[in-house]
């Protein structure tokens, strides 16, 4: 009898020890769900409509836009633009380091001395990698591949990102129609001087080195030449954004603004 009733009771606690550990977990599975239910909220939590003003090139406000919250209401996400950024330099990477092996470097075709007899240690060959001017074991091989696979829509997701960031620390100017008549650096040094005057974009032309992205719908031979000797800052259409870009210079600069975000918005479909 005694032992029956110490079987039901053993019985019962590991019942009971059961039970608090389903709770447990389940508990533990709660609080997780809340926790990304409040990230989540923090994501899609609107900051209400957002507008930006638009500039002539000679810094004087023009008008109001809307901007879309998809490309420019964004919150920060490090993890996502660490990975995007490291890929994409990544895949620019050059494989320039290249070492020979044994059979690669020239010469010692013959055997250096007999096998046996002479008391020495056996040697087949004079470029083997323990001898002087011989091959390199395990050294750095240009066949190497850096590539890496980026998502199309994780790409463009980590340049809105990038941009939704840049908004917020008002580094980004919208103009409405950026032009010169004569391929000189004098009508652009004039145009960079008049966007310096707009609050926020007072080190556009103090800045020695990566200071300012500057998009454009098509290329114009005009400013082209005319921005090409200014080392600070990089002329480009809109279909070679990337997040490398963007991230490498403080400003951004976009020009003819409604039909770059139409074209930016269909990045992601």
């Amino acid at each position: 009898m005694k032992n029956d009733t110490t079987k039901k009771i053993l019985k019962a606690s590991k019942a009971d020890k059961e039970v608090k550990a389903i709770k447990t977990g389940e508990e533990k599975t709660a609080v997780r769900a809340k926790k990304v239910a409040g990230r989540n909220k923090k994501e899609v939590k609107s900051t209400g409509a957002l507008e930006a003003p638009v500039y002539n090139q000679d810094g004087n406000e023009v008008a109001t836009i809307k901007l879309p919250e998809n490309i420019f209401g964004l919150a920060w996400k490090a993890d996502l633009v660490h990975q995007v950024v490291v890929s994409l330099m990544s895949n620019k990477r050059t494989n320039l380091a290249h070492t020979k092996t044994r059979g690669e470097v020239s010469g010692g075709g013959k055997k250096p001395w007999q096998q046996k007899g002479l008391g020495r240690a056996r040697h087949g060959s004079t470029r083997s990698p323990i001898w002087v001017k011989g091959g390199v074991a395990h050294g750095p091989r240009k066949e190497k591949n850096y590539d890496r696979k980026v998502n199309k829509k994780m790409k463009a997701k980590a340049l809105f990102t990038i941009i939704s960031k840049k908004f917020r620390d008002n580094e980004v100017f919208f103009l409405d129609n950026l032009k010169t008549t004569l391929p000189k650096a004098k009508e652009a040094l004039t145009i960079l001087k008049n966007i310096s005057k707009i609050k926020g974009g007072e080190q556009i032309l103090a800045k020695r080195a990566n200071s300012a992205y500057i998009t454009v719908m098509k290329k114009d031979v005009n400013l082209d030449r005319a921005f090409r000797n200014f080392g600070n800052l990089k002329l480009d259409e809109w279909r070679n954004i990337n997040p490398l870009d963007v991230l490498n210079y403080r400003y951004l600069i976009i020009d003819n603004s409604a039909l770059a975000f139409k074209f930016l918005e269909a990045k992601m479909k």
